[in-house]
């Protein structure tokens, strides 16, 4: 029976067959068993061979023909005698012939050429059909030749030597193993010492694991219990500024983190500037968090009584997280719409955002405190609140779900029948930019048919009339009252994490919206995933706008 191509026939067994491989002093034979026959097989890739050995890979590293070329390793020159002695070694016959050439040759022997050696011992005992006969005293005696120059070595002929020693079977508790690791050792690096870790307790744990970029991507571990070891005198400012900031940037209402924060900043009231109480404020407003601790506002307000004309920026920043929380003190908006004041900050280099956060301070006093008679802004000061898109849309604009549900209206309702590109006065943005916040806004009449947009007035007259609301407005070109309905994507990062309660700042555009007039029709992330495709999702648009009693098309006029 003729045996297929290339599968090896019985071999008759050799007296040494079975034999593991062994160092110099010990008998040894090459083996199909031994780790020699598996790593010197075609098949194992040099990414292989540095996972089963633990070494790092190094080039060359293979058995195969010399990659050095006209290049030695270890140092040396190019041509010559040592050019001619590694040639030698490389067209060597046996192992005996290998160590001859080495052993005759003193002077012109360098690093590299050890390194060549063992490489083409291992080409021999590989070679087909029957490799050469290895005697133990060859071997002891070339391991103690790379032993006794291993410290001339460099570090690449090293790990070189030291990968081949393994792969030819040599123990890793031989000597020549041992002597070539002992080596490679010497020539790493020295690692500096590892930092002392001082037992870290309390507020020194907390800032630790804070100030650790892992807390960045898992933002909630061991943050309740960090601050459970803590004493009240070891939560310096600093670890509270930490905190404050982890739990607004990541989005975490954590209530009693929050009420922990709320307590520091009551006890030590006298201690804060207003720079650093606005770091602590900063998360009450952006969570949506009015803190139970009965002191919080009466400290702000001392605060900002004492430190107002201290610092503008932190002034107005303070206020509008307590806008955001519905909060606003009355004494605190009489100093900031005081004449003082707005000449004050129209000469400092923040002039443009402290007037942006005072416009829509002053938008609050008009929606939400009717009972406010001091300054108010004036109107030649007052700019757009949000004249582009806020960074969460900007930066996330490719998860939302505006295109599709901007295709969803186009061929619901016609293009005509909706608008994507307005600011509503006195300046919320309803999608002025392809990733500004996705809202749509609709005008309908009285009987809820949906009207062309080009044709109304799309915005209510701000500052809102005392008339009911649905007569505040009328189009220019009909007598038919309208209504304004923005659809608003509530997505899944205008909430808090975890939560079903929006962020202050989305919380507060719609509550203005609202108290503007103009009717809400959340659309929420959680129904918007579980459309499967545009047909789904008009169906979807369909279901919510009729539920608002809108009609279009041929029955709508």
């Amino acid at each position: 029976m003729r045996r297929p191509r290339g599968e090896p026939g019985p071999r008759a067994p050799r007296p040494t067959e079975g034999a593991t491989c062994a160092g110099p002093g010990e008998s040894w034979s090459p083996s199909p068993n031994s780790m020699l026959r598996v790593l010197l097989s075609a098949q194992t890739s040099p990414a292989r061979l540095s996972g089963l050995l633990l070494i790092p890979p190094v080039q060359p590293c293979c058995l195969g023909p010399s990659k050095w070329g006209d290049r030695p390793v270890g140092g040396g020159p190019s041509a010559g005698p040592v050019q001619g002695l590694q040639r030698l070694l490389e067209q060597a016959k046996s192992p005996g012939e290998l160590l001859r050439w080495l052993g005759q040759n003193p002077s012109k022997v360098r690093a590299h050429h050890y390194s060549v050696a063992l490489r083409r011992l291992g080409q021999l005992l590989g070679s087909r059909p029957r490799p050469p006969p290895v005697e133990q005293v060859t071997l002891q005696d070339l391991s103690q030749l790379i032993i006794r120059n291993c410290p001339s070595f460099d570090i690449h002929t090293i790990h070189v030597c030291l990968h081949l020693a393994v792969l030819l079977g040599f123990p890793s508790d031989g000597p020549l193993v041992c002597a070539l690791e002992q080596e490679r050792r010497l020539r790493l690096p020295p690692k500096p010492p590892p930092p002392l870790q001082p037992l870290l307790r309390g507020g020194q744990g907390l800032e630790a694991a804070l100030s650790c970029p892992r807390f960045l991507r898992y933002p909630r571990q061991h943050l309740i219990s960090s601050l459970a070891e803590a004493r009240p005198e070891e939560l310096t400012p600093h670890v509270m500024v930490l905190l404050a900031q982890h739990l607004a940037r990541h989005r975490l209402r954590e209530p009693q983190l929050l009420e922990a924060i709320a307590h520091f900043l009551v006890v030590q009231e006298t201690q804060l500037s207003s720079k650093v109480v606005q770091k602590l404020v900063l998360p009450f407003g952006r969570l949506n968090y009015l803190p139970l601790e009965q002191q919080f506002m009466p400290c702000l307000e001392r605060i900002l009584a004492r430190e107002a004309g201290v610092a503008p920026l932190a002034t107005v920043n303070i206020l509008m997280s307590l806008c955001q929380l519905r909060c606003l003190p009355f004494r605190a908006l009489h100093f900031v719409f005081s004449p003082g004041f707005i000449n004050y900050i129209s000469g400092t280099p923040h002039a443009l955002i402290v007037r942006r956060y005072l416009s829509l301070l002053d938008t609050a006093v008009e929606l939400e405190l009717p009972g406010y008679r001091g300054p108010r802004l004036p109107r030649r000061q007052q700019v757009p609140i949000f004249p582009q898109p806020l960074i969460t849309d900007r930066a996330r604009c490719k998860y939302s779900h505006k295109d599709i549900v901007a295709e969803g209206l186009r061929q619901l309702l016609g293009e005509e029948k909706y608008r994507q590109d307005l600011t509503v006065p006195p300046g919320y943005c309803t999608g002025r930019r392809p990733c500004s916040p996705p809202d749509f806004l609709l005008c309908a009449s009285s009987s809820g048919a949906v009207l062309p947009v080009r044709t109304q007035d799309p915005f209510l007259p701000y500052p809102p009339r005392s008339c009911p609301q649905g007569q505040a407005a009328s189009s220019a070109t009909t007598r038919d009252p309208a209504q304004r309905v923005v659809l608003v994507l509530r997505e899944r990062w205008h909430f808090c994490r975890d939560g079903r309660v929006l962020l202050g700042s989305r919380a507060l555009r719609e509550r203005h919206l609202g108290l503007m007039g103009y009717q809400l029709l959340p659309l929420p992330f959680e129904e918007l995933e579980s459309q499967r495709g545009l047909p789904q999702l008009k169906s979807y648009l369909r279901q919510k706008l009729q539920a608002l009693g809108l009609r279009w098309g041929p029955e709508g006029g």
